[in-house]
């Protein structure tokens, strides 16, 4: 697979070599080029120091990213190029960056200290692909293999670990055994790595193609900073409903909704909340009737301690809190759902079921699916013809109301929300007169 430059980045490297040092883009621009992706971002890495990198290039913008660790950001035709000298690193002894780093004058001394052997390729023109820890079988054969000893590797940046993960689920790659091994044995370095950090490879993860496996075959690695899916591991669930113990239904649901952060998410929690509602009757069949609702709560901790918005929380939590309802293809039922919910969420929730439903044994599927597509059928056409379902939609508003007397704004809000309710059942027509009659018979009766 040919490598293509961007002209900016064959114009950074030119003139690096000008002046006398070698330049290369290096790392994932590499690994994407190779596998006939577009990269994102292009990293370089070079023999000039800092120093001389910001000397080169001051005709340009250039931003000290992280001089101390060697890397200078060049802004050319308002594009951001980090360009890192060749260096080696000392020690890790806060598990995420070296105390102090030594710079060199060779590529190979660089690419020794990089994570896997698919992220420790470098590239020019001039000299080609410069891959001297066989990168490129690996990306030719789908494997993860750490440079080096992978404990090395991981007890220097921990993050490492589930960066590994997040390449075999996304790459759809296996993870080599010695790395496999070392991660498994080394996962308790992940309690040590701050949530934003997680945050960012878990979403990646569980949005890759092959994150079911991930999920499957690492979950104690997940566990170290999600401790509560431990509940889930082999907690059989004693129904007809289900083939699978709690956590391999989770992990099955996951895998059956679109690659969304916020769907992927949400399958991986909305049952959660299981093992600590479980109840279960005189014939031995197990009920979790407060589920969702425990889950949803013990999720907003998860996700909080994750550094999540509060915004995508409240998105999570909402889902699971509803997500198994037990919603029936009525007209008046769903606008009343629409109404609380609104319309997003209502949307989202039949991703949810559908998931959560092929994720279940078999026994009565077939009833479940076909009662869900006339759920979902109807709510589309609710939606699709416009009718009322929320205030914004009311022919009436608040200044209508307080043209016939309604004064306070406490009674408006409850004489809209009324209005609502009665178009919603089909007791009144979604019109301006009929609403606006009705408000001042209940003034009169009020009075």
């Amino acid at each position: 697979m040919e490598i293509r430059l961007p002209s900016d980045v064959k114009l950074i490297i030119e003139k690096l070599r000008h002046n006398g040092y070698s330049g290369y883009v290096v790392g994932g621009c590499v690994r994407d080029s190779l596998r006939g992706l577009t990269p994102h971002d292009w990293d370089l890495t070079t023999s000039a120091p800092p120093e001389e990198i910001e000397r080169i290039f001051a005709e340009y913008q250039t931003v000290s990213v992280g001089k101390k660790y060697g890397t200078v950001a060049v802004i050319v035709e308002g594009e951001l190029y980090e360009i890192t000298t060749y260096r080696i690193d000392g020690e890790y002894t806060d598990s995420r960056h070296p105390d102090e780093v030594r710079f060199s004058d060779r590529l190979s001394d660089d690419l020794a200290r990089r994570d896997f052997t698919v992220n420790a390729m470098a590239y020019n023109d001039e000299d080609g692909l410069v891959d001297l820890y066989g990168g490129q079988q690996d990306l030719t054969n789908g494997v993860i293999r750490c440079v080096g000893d992978p404990e090395q590797r991981f007890s220097e940046d921990a993050l490492r670990i589930l960066r590994a993960l997040r390449f075999a689920a996304t790459l759809g790659f296996t993870i080599e055994p010695a790395t496999s091994d070392a991660i498994l044995r080394q996962r308790k370095l992940l309690s040590d790595i701050a949530g934003e950090r997680i945050r960012e490879e878990l979403l990646k993860l569980l949005c890759g193609e092959n994150t079911d496996f991930v999920l499957r075959r690492y979950r104690s690695v997940i566990a170290v900073f999600i401790p509560e899916l431990k509940g889930t591991f082999d907690f059989e669930q004693n129904s007809k409903h289900h083939n699978r113990d709690v956590y391999r239904h989770i992990v099955a649901a996951v895998r059956n909704i679109e690659p969304l952060p916020l769907l992927r998410v949400t399958m991986l929690f909305h049952d959660i909340g299981k093992p600590l509602a479980q109840t279960t009757d005189k014939f031995g069949t197990s009920h979790y009737k407060n589920h969702p609702k425990i889950g949803a709560a013990m999720t907003r901790e998860i996700l909080r301690r994750l550094c999540m918005s509060s915004a995508f929380i409240d998105e999570v939590c909402t889902l699971i809190r509803w997500h198994d309802e037990r919603f029936q293809p009525d007209t008046v039922m769903l606008k009343g759902y629409l109404k609380r919910l609104g319309v997003e969420v209502m949307q989202a929730l039949m991703l949810i079921q559908h998931a959560d439903i092929l994720a279940q044994s078999k026994y009565m599927r077939e009833e479940k699916l076909r009662n869900l597509s006339a759920v979902s059928d109807e709510l589309n056409r609710i939606i699709a013809a416009g009718e009322c379902y929320s205030l914004r939609q009311l022919c009436v508003n608040g200044s209508d109301l307080l043209h016939i007397g309604v004064s306070s704004g406490v009674q408006i809000g409850k004489t809209l929300d009324l209005l609502l309710d009665k178009v919603i059942a089909g007791e009144l027509p979604n019109e301006k007169a009929a609403l606006l009659a009705y408000a001042e018979s209940t003034i009169d009766k009020e009075s």
